[in-house]
C-alpha cells in the first residue's frame, strides 16, 4: 500500500499547489517493468542499417522515437500501429503530419525541461520528407532526443 505522506508522482504538483514545478520524466517509469529507460541511440549505426536493409530497420527507428517521445512527454502523443497503418492507407501522406508532430514534440520536450528548442525543427522535417530524405529528419530526431537524455 503506497504511503499517503508520499504523492505518487513527485514531479507533478498537487492540484492544490499553485507553485509549478519544472517537468522531469521518471528515469525508471517503462510501465512497471522494472528497466531501465535509455533513449540514445547510435544514429550512425541505426543510419547503416536502414540502409543495409533498404530501409525496414526505419520502421523500428520510428518505433523507438514515438517510444521516447512518449516516455519523454509523460503521455501518449504517438502510436506505432496506428501510424503505420495510415501511413499505408494515406500511401506516406500520413507520415508527413507525422514527422510534423514529431519535431513539435521533441520542441515541447526540450522547452520542459529548459533546454534550448531548436527552431524550425517540424518544417525541416516536413521538408526533409517531402524530398524523399525522411531518414535525414529521423538522424535530426535522434541528434535531438540524444541531447536531451544526456
Amino acid at each position: 500500500m503506497p504511503d499517503p505522506s508520499r504523492p505518487d508522482r513527485p514531479d507533478r504538483p498537487d492540484r492544490g499547489d499553485t507553485q509549478q514545478t519544472p517537468y522531469r520524466p521518471a528515469p525508471y517509469d517503462d510501465g512497471g517493468r522494472g528497466r531501465f529507460v535509455v533513449h540514445h541511440a547510435s544514429i550512425g549505426l541505426y543510419l547503416l542499417l536502414t540502409l543495409v536493409t533498404f530501409g525496414l530497420f526505419n520502421l523500428y527507428w520510428n518505433y523507438r522515437q514515438m517510444q521516447a517521445c512518449n516516455d519523454l512527454l509523460g503521455r501518449r502523443e504517438f502510436g506505432y500501429w496506428s501510424w503505420l497503418l495510415l501511413t499505408l492507407v494515406t500511401c506516406g501522406i500520413y507520415h508527413l503530419f507525422y514527422q510534423y508532430k514529431m519535431g513539435a514534440a521533441i520542441n515541447e520536450i526540450q522547452s520542459h525541461q529548459g533546454l534550448p528548442v531548436t527552431e524550425g525543427l517540424p518544417v525541416l522535417s516536413v521538408v526533409a520528407a517531402v524530398l524523399g530524405v525522411g531518414v535525414v529528419a529521423d538522424c535530426i530526431h535522434q541528434y535531438e532526443i540524444n541531447r536531451i537524455g544526456a
